[in-house]
């Protein structure tokens, strides 16, 4: 790689610098059917080796099972990497959601497991997964302002949530990034969220920039994979959108690249404030996605592809509709 691609980005106006690529561990404890621990632990060494800083994880991916497939993986090297964790997300012994709980005495709970299982003493960048609805996001904010400044946590983030959530986190404690998903497929936050952010100086981290491995033709393995309840990989949808994966076949070929490089420079090209969050689980895909750092698409590429790939094309929202209308990021 050229010292240009591997150039460190700003998170925000307030963050740390991160390489330009992070890493995404949620697929490595389960989501997408089963993984390879070995593997897993290979491949997040393997991206620390290439200079990736920044690895992602909930606190609830696996019930705990990625933070400590991550702290094995990170032991020794814990200078080499920055820390993203969600929380808030509740699940039951079978797997089951239970909602959300962003209370200032549950975050602290939260965190406390979290460092531990980590074997850490603190994390870079701490964000509720989801909003509360029971709980004023004033409320969730402060209490990771606190501690910031008990020295636990270095920065705040957010995921999911809208524009007027934004501002009023903002309004209480500075935010260095925006979790959210976005990809060729996903481009809702174009509209009113980017906008905010930009105004704010605060950063977004994408995830999702392959979809969920739709622009891969990766399906869903089985029941366990979660893959196999969105509107996206089923029925009549999951047709249509093949159709859109096979015109970014033919972009990429045109290119002399993979589509999934493709589709990573695309989202790169959106702006110098955004970071992909790359669920990479096996080293090869680590390998491709790196690749993509190579690929730099001018403002005339970014237009083709998207009229080639025009976002009113696509099938079917990204989660079911009840899912839908719990995210704050999409009112």
């Amino acid at each position: 790689m050229t010292s240009k691609t591997r150039t460190p980005l700003r998170l925000g106006s307030t963050g740390p610098t991160v390489f330009p690529l992070s890493l995404g561990c949620m697929g490595m404890s389960g989501m997408y059917g089963a993984s390879d621990d070995d593997e897993s632990v290979a491949t997040i060494q393997a991206a620390i080796e290439r200079g990736v800083t920044l690895l992602d994880t909930g606190d609830f991916y696996g019930m705990g099972h990625n933070e400590l497939l991550i702290g094995r993986a990170i032991k020794g090297r814990r200078d080499k990497v920055q820390l993203s964790v969600k929380f808030g997300a509740l699940r039951g012994p079978g797997g089951i959601w239970g909602g959300v709980d962003n209370r200032p005495a549950a975050i602290k709970n939260f965190l406390a497991y979290t460092l531990t299982r980590l074997g850490v003493d603190h994390i870079d960048i701490y964000r509720p997964a989801r909003l509360d609805p029971a709980v004023p996001i004033e409320d969730t904010i402060g209490a990771i302002a606190d501690l910031v400044k008990a020295g636990y946590v270095r920065h705040i983030g957010l995921s999911e949530v809208g524009p007027e959530t934004i501002r009023r986190a903002a309004a209480v404690y500075p935010i260095v990034d925006l979790q959210i998903e976005y990809s060729l497929l996903s481009r809702g936050p174009e509209a009113k969220i980017f906008p905010v952010l930009a105004e704010l100086g605060i950063a977004v981290t994408a995830y999702g920039v392959l979809s969920r491995g739709l622009l891969t033709r990766s399906q869903a393995t089985g029941p366990s994979d979660f893959r196999a309840y969105l509107p996206r990989f089923t029925g009549d949808n999951a047709a249509r959108n093949q159709q859109l994966v096979a015109t970014l076949e033919q972009l990429a070929k045109g290119r002399g690249v993979r589509p999934a490089q493709l589709a990573i420079a695309w989202v790169r090209a959106k702006g110098a404030s955004v970071v992909p969050v790359i669920g990479a689980r096996k080293r090869s895909q680590l390998d491709e996605a790196l690749g993509a750092l190579e690929l730099e698409l001018h403002p005339d590429e970014v237009a083709r592809i998207e009229q080639a790939i025009p976002a009113s094309a696509v099938a079917g929202p990204r989660y079911a509709e009840p899912l839908m209308q719990h995210l704050d990021s999409e009112r």
